[in-house]
């Protein structure tokens, strides 16, 4: 529930006495001075009537002709115009009362209306139920979007969760450490910023995609717990779930190992929901192998409240002369799998089609499928193109999927990766396009990642980042690195990474050995990173930590369907900022005090 400002305290030297929203029946009869918005203004028979907000709520304002200045002023007010007002509290009238309103049981009688300033007619309605608008227009003009209740109530949200996290790591220990924002690029897995040097001509700082070495820096330093609510940047494409700047809660802690750091947060967590939302989450979170959550749900980050699961059919696929299907089914790269959605045979062809075309944006050549209408009539009672190629294990195909009368099963067939994502993603649509959820909230951990991921040319690259820590000895990981497990974990909420963590390489020659894998020479090793093996060497402790995605976290908490409604000056899709009108082109003197020159482009 949101906090009650009841609490807040409205100093003296302040122009209001009260917030509209802490106007209650235990103010009736008092004089109170209220400054806020016009959020709506009615003529009533000669009685104005003004809906005055602020970021606590909205009060109704009643203004009688008998008070001629005030109804004057009221009479030419308009809608956002900003007003001070004082009057007298009252119960509202018989029959004009709202119990779902806070305010809703009283009103309050102007005596004085000032106009503060006035506003121009808005490019938008305020209205909560008004989904008209752009979010183009709505970030153009994102000081006035921001006064929307709906906004309100998501950045409170925002404060109420920092505040409790700060309070929890504090009492546990952590301290609050700032680290740069100026340093230098790091491979994160993702593009940096760069900042040009005006002081050393033709090198460059870097905005930081993480507080990752320094943190670690700060555990070989003796810091022993840290936290930081960090600003972080990466120049990646953006989807509803990512801004080139957003905010990590990030931790860090020495002598510590994966089941510690992970009871920590998990507990804070926790304690979160049950603080600011009155949520029970479980008392003890599931933990799923990666393998397993790739192999069941095509992903590292599966939403647990769908209870929709793939089945690897590869086996009975290769017997089948359907080259569609035996072909990924004998290769070991891919794989056949089916999913099987109760109740589905209830789909349209068109809807099917609308999956197909889906399913194709993650690399899908085409979605198979088969309804179910009447099992026991065997071929005769499945419904599907393919069917005819499946004759010799479709009671063994029916058998393992458990199918029954007005099921649906889609099937993907082509290499692993695209099976997964493309089937994985189809799980994710179906169980909101038919509202499959068992459940409101599901914690998962994911653990025992591999240390590396290989692309389709085969290059290894870290899973979470260089300085994760392998599972193994030194010795064990030189043998066989492209097989080793790492030592981190993901928190998972509703399909939607939390965080993500991991033991870190404390000792030099395992860094060394996971940089040389890497492909990273000992040259580049000791330009890039020299600072931090040179500090491995001087007493590094084990140590290990998680960052959490505050946006990501309030986006979930507070009902939203991207960040950029819970980040108060987000960035578009295309990393812009239609508000300021950034980024922006700079001066030739600007240009040339930092050495630069601009290439001309391409016409």
């Amino acid at each position: 529930m949101p906090m009650s400002c009841t609490h807040i305290q409205v100093m003296e030297f302040n122009m209001r006495s009260h917030y509209c929203g802490q106007l209650n029946e235990s103010l009736v009869d008092q004089h109170v001075t209220l400054c806020g918005w016009v959020h709506r203004r009615r003529d009533h028979g000669g009685v104005i009537f003004i809906d005055l907000r602020d970021r606590d709520g909205i009060a109704q304002v009643v203004v009688n002709p008998d008070m001629a200045d005030a109804f004057a002023t009221a009479d030419r007010s308009r809608s956002e115009y900003v007003l001070k007002v004082e009057g007298l509290v009252r119960l509202r009238p018989e029959g004009t009362r709202n119990p779902d309103m806070p305010t809703g049981m009283i009103e309050v009688v102007a005596e004085h209306v000032q106009v503060l300033n006035e506003s121009k007619t808005p490019p938008f309605q305020l209205e909560e139920h008004n989904v008209k608008v752009g979010e183009d227009i709505r970030l153009k003009h994102r000081y006035i979007d921001l006064r929307r209740p709906e906004m309100i109530e998501r950045f409170r949200m925002r404060s109420r969760v920092t505040h409790f996290v700060r309070n929890y790591l504090e009492e546990h220990g952590f301290l609050d450490v700032e680290t740069p924002i100026l340093t230098r690029a790091t491979p994160e897995g993702a593009r940096d910023y760069l900042v040009p040097s005006r002081t050393h001509p033709g090198e460059f700082f870097a905005l930081p995609q993480s507080p990752q070495l320094f943190k670690q820096l700060l555990m070989v330093s003796g810091f022993d717990r840290y936290y930081q609510v960090a600003k972080c940047f990466r120049d990646e494409d953006l989807r509803a779930d990512r801004q080139p700047e957003f905010t990590q809660i990030d931790i860090e802690a020495s002598f510590i190992d994966e089941e510690a750091i992970m009871s920590i947060t998990e507990d804070m967590i926790r304690n979160l929901f049950k603080n600011v939302l009155d949520v029970e989450l479980p008392a003890k979170f599931d933990r799923m192998p990666y393998s397993e959550a790739m192999h069941r749900f095509g992903s590292d980050k599966p939403d647990m409240r769908i209870p929709l699961e793939m089945i690897d059919i590869s086996d009975l696929m290769s017997r089948v002369d359907f080259k569609v299907f035996s072909g990924p089914a004998k290769d070991d790269n891919g794989r056949v799998a089916a999913l099987k959605v109760p109740g589905g045979a209830k789909l349209s062809r068109k809807e099917i089609d609308e999956y197909t075309n889906f399913v194709s944006i993650y690399g899908a050549k085409g979605l198979a499928w088969i309804k179910v209408n009447d099992r026991k009539a065997g071929l005769d009672g499945l419904q599907s193109p393919i069917v005819k190629f499946m004759t010799d294990v479709i009671d063994e195909l029916m058998e393992r999927l458990d199918a029954q009368d007005g099921d649906i099963i889609f099937f993907g067939a082509d290499r692993t990766r695209i099976v997964n994502e493309a089937l994985g993603a189809l799980r994710v649509r179906l169980g909101e396009d038919l509202n499959l959820y068992t459940q409101r909230w599901a914690p998962l951990w994911v653990v025992d990642f591999p240390t590396f991921e290989k692309d389709d040319s085969g290059k290894l690259s870290a899973c979470h980042h260089p300085f994760t820590a392998p599972a193994c000895s030194v010795e064990e990981f030189r043998a066989n690195p492209g097989d080793s497990l790492s030592r981190a974990y993901d928190m998972v909420l509703n399909g939607t990474e939390l965080g993500g963590g991991s033991i870190r390489i404390h000792e030099q020659d395992m860094q060394r050995a996971v940089f040389e894998v890497l492909g990273i020479s000992e040259e580049e090793a000791e330009e890039k990173f020299g600072f931090l093996l040179d500090a491995l060497q001087y007493g590094a402790p084990p140590h290990g930590g998680l960052a959490f995605g505050l946006d990501r976290l309030v986006m979930l908490m507070t009902g939203a369907s991207t960040i950029r409604d819970v980040i108060a000056f987000p960035k578009t899709q295309s990393a812009a900022c239609p508000l300021t009108d950034a980024p922006g082109e700079v001066s030739e003197a600007q240009l040339k005090e930092l050495n630069l020159r601009l290439r001309k482009r391409d016409a």
